[in-house]
């Protein structure tokens, strides 16, 4: 299967973080494609701190909460951070992992759901996927 991801920062030295993510995700899913990096601004909560994202594409045979768990796993190694406030909402962050789309696959867990509930509705990831894509 065919897994897009997005990667995103917007704390600290933000090329660097995506350097890692991107390292670590080659380490553990090997080959990839990657698109151009953008920058964006916040979504869903107001910060002064503007993020970098860029997309993957890679192949893995494993189950979605599997690649799910592993990149958590990534998360977690380059920042213990929560991703959120206590209350739910968006934070800046060091490191954000999400997978976008898996090809032809649908998840629909409490957990994960694929395709990302706004992945249309955010330029940082439908842009850099539609690159990937050959769409751009």
């Amino acid at each position: 299967m065919k897994y897009y991801i997005n990667i995103g920062t917007n704390l600290g030295n933000r090329r660097l973080n995506l350097s890692r993510a991107v390292a670590a995700v080659e380490r553990r899913f090997g080959y990839f494609e990657i698109s151009k990096v953008v920058e964006s601004e916040p979504w869903g909560f107001d910060s002064t701190n503007m993020f970098l994202n860029v997309a993957m594409m890679f192949e893995s045979e494993e189950e979605p909460l599997d690649v799910l768990h592993e990149l958590q796993k990534i998360e977690k190694e380059i920042s213990p951070d929560a991703h959120r406030n206590s209350d739910g909402s968006y934070r800046d962050r060091l490191i954000d992992i999400d997978i976008m789309a898996i090809e032809n696959v649908e998840v629909d867990l409490p957990e994960l759901k694929v395709p990302h509930p706004h992945l249309f509705d955010r330029p940082f990831f439908i842009n850099p996927l539609k690159e990937l894509l050959g769409k751009a």
